[in-house]
């Protein structure tokens, strides 16, 4: 599975090494399901939710949903061996539109970021060769059209579930090169299923330095994502797609049906020919913006933003009683165990950016 590369921008991330490290022993049965449109789409939406297309951040490689769908696949497989929990995984994000939570921001829903996840169960429900596919193979719909209900997959935050450990490894690398490819694979072959407070499993980690370190990185990833930056970045282009489906540029369905590489083509020649002026004089100033003016106030002359997004972290159990026969090990949450840990997190929780985050229009 190929990706598109916009950027320009070298990096030693890859993918095909780091979905191996997830997972060495690959599950042929995917490839059926890998070839289905309903997840092919995904390949031409990001991960990082349209940062890509504007210089204010310097992606270093573009890293689709697809990817991440597999990945996520890739882990719940690699600890459960459990066909009907890994679709899940893989299904998890078909409902995601082009720019992914852009569209929950367009949707009033910052801090909660779930809005795009409504028509999951719809989507997978009503794709006829998805279900054909299921029915050669002896699997019911229902059960992988929601992925919530195996904890391995996913969990609530700040337990550590597969699509949590899968997105934040890429977008690290992606945003700030946070992780190198030997740390991923050093930490990764620290975590294993562990039995939380409620008596499910949990994926968590089997050593509380590798606990921490990832709890820590985990943590340094999630405060980009709380800065203004990010804020405007993903606001910006929310209004940009408003706009553009106000004017009738592009319709809903064309969302989940055009790549974003196809839909930035398409947003550029309209800002080119002014087809509409509000339309692009945002779009013009999402291209070309580079610095965010962090103030307590708005600016004049200026797009600005002041909106509550939705905090990103974790604070993983660690093994602190051998595993019986008959049930994962016991373990106890990091924070308990570590008190730089608990601080680390309580410093990130009480974070907040200033009260607006302003670029001067394009």
């Amino acid at each position: 599975m190929g990706f598109l590369k916009h950027t320009g921008i070298s990096t030693d991330f890859n993918s095909a090494r780091y979905h191996k490290i997830l997972c060495a022993d690959y599950p042929d049965f995917l490839d059926e399901y890998l070839r289905l449109p309903i997840l092919q789409r995904l390949d031409g939406v990001t991960l990082l939710c349209g940062t890509d297309w504007t210089p204010l951040f310097k992606n270093r490689f573009y890293y689709s949903r697809l990817e991440h769908s597999v990945g996520t696949a890739l882990i719940v497989w690699n600890f459960t061996h459990d066909k009907k929990q890994t679709l899940a995984g893989l299904f998890h994000d078909v409902s995601t539109p082009a720019f992914s939570h852009v569209i929950d921001f367009r949707n009033g829903d910052s801090l909660t970021q779930e809005s795009t996840e409504l028509n999951n169960q719809k989507m997978i429900n009503e794709d006829l060769e998805l279900s054909e596919l299921l029915f050669s193979h002896g699997i019911y719909k229902y059960e992988i059209d929601d992925y919530h209900r195996y904890p391995i997959a996913d969990n609530n935050i700040p337990g550590l579930s597969a699509d949590r450990l899968e997105y934040m490894f890429p977008s690290g690398c992606s945003l700030d090169s946070v992780w190198t490819m030997d740390e991923i694979e050093r930490l990764y072959s620290q975590v294993a299923v562990l039995e939380n407070d409620d008596g499910l499993p949990e994926l968590g980690f089997l050593d509380d330095q590798a606990a921490f370190d990832y709890m820590r990185k985990f943590i340094e990833v999630s405060m980009i994502l709380q800065h203004n930056e990010d804020k405007v970045s993903m606001q910006l282009l929310a209004d940009i797609v408003s706009r553009a489906l106000e004017c009738k540029m592009i319709t809903e369905e064309q969302l989940f049906t055009i790549s974003e590489k196809a839909l930035v083509e398409k947003f550029d020649a309209l800002a080119k020919d002014n087809v509409d002026e509000s339309f692009t004089r945002l779009y013009h100033t999402f291209r070309n913006m580079t610095v965010v003016q962090h103030t307590q106030e708005p600016l004049p002359d200026s797009y600005c933003v002041s909106v509550s997004v939705k905090k990103r972290y974790v604070n993983p159990l660690v093994k602190v009683a051998d595993a019986s026969a008959s049930s994962p090990a016991k373990a106890a949450r990091l924070s308990t165990l570590n008190k730089e840990a608990d601080s680390c997190i309580k410093e990130f929780l009480s974070f907040a950016d200033t009260q607006f985050g302003c670029v001067p229009w394009c």
